[in-house]
């Protein structure tokens, strides 16, 4: 499988970026981001650096017979008009789409949304419906399939931090709580892994249905062939 990865820098892509990296039927890794990705020795690993992702251009060959897009890609809302915010989600994520679509028409977009995006996008709360209309744009592009991942409770592994420190604050606190509820329901409480392997069994073997909750993602990385 050849993979586009959108966000390996980030708490979530870093642990998609790694199951990317131990699966063997995963050829190519092509990361698109700011800056030089560091830490990771891979012939398969092409990282395509691009300044800003609203300029970015599937341009070449390099994009093209692609077989799925991980978007991991986000930002927290605090502090931002909806304007801004439906910018950079949004208007940022279905440029991305439309210009791999056109190099790879028979791709699968993976997409990380959140737990309690608004499908409807008529609520009150504003990220969740900028994300609610994000989800449904998606699904209406002609890709083979669509996923939409909506995590809510995740146990960062191996090392793995958020680029956000109040998220890092957040863990280092709630870990030992997370811990012991996914012993619990590990259904419910996800970890970076699990979901890394759950995209790409998303790819291998498709999904029951386009919007993925906790549990759907946790029995989507367990399916065997």
């Amino acid at each position: 499988m050849r993979i586009v990865l959108i966000g390996a820098s980030g708490m979530v892509g870093q642990g998609v970026l790694r199951a990317c990296l131990e699966a063997p039927d995963v050829t190519e890794i092509i990361v698109i981001g700011r800056r030089a990705l560091h830490g990771y020795e891979d012939p398969r690993l092409n990282v395509f650096i691009t300044p800003d992702l609203e300029d970015f251009e599937a341009v070449g060959d390099t994009f093209a017979n692609v077989d799925a897009c991980f978007f991991c890609a986000g930002v927290s809302s605090f502090g931002m008009s909806e304007a801004a915010y439906r910018a950079v989600t949004y208007d940022l994520t279905l440029h991305v789409a439309q210009q791999l679509l056109a190099r790879s028409p028979g791709m699968t977009m993976v997409y990380v949304s959140g737990a309690g995006a608004d499908s409807t996008a008529q609520g009150k709360t504003m990220w969740a419906r900028v994300r609610g209309q994000t989800e449904n744009a998606l699904q209406r592009l002609p890709f083979r399939q669509v996923a939409i991942f909506r995590p809510s409770a995740i146990i960062p592994e191996d090392g793995i931090q958020s680029r956000t420190t109040s998220y890092r604050w957040m863990y280092a606190v709630l870990k030992p709580l997370l811990t012991l509820a996914r012993r619990i329901s590990p259904d419910r409480v996800l970890t970076t892994g699990i979901i890394g392997e759950a995209m790409l069994n998303a790819v291998r073997r498709g999904v029951p249905q386009s919007i993925l909750k906790p549990a759907d993602i946790h029995r989507l990385a367990a399916s065997q062939a």
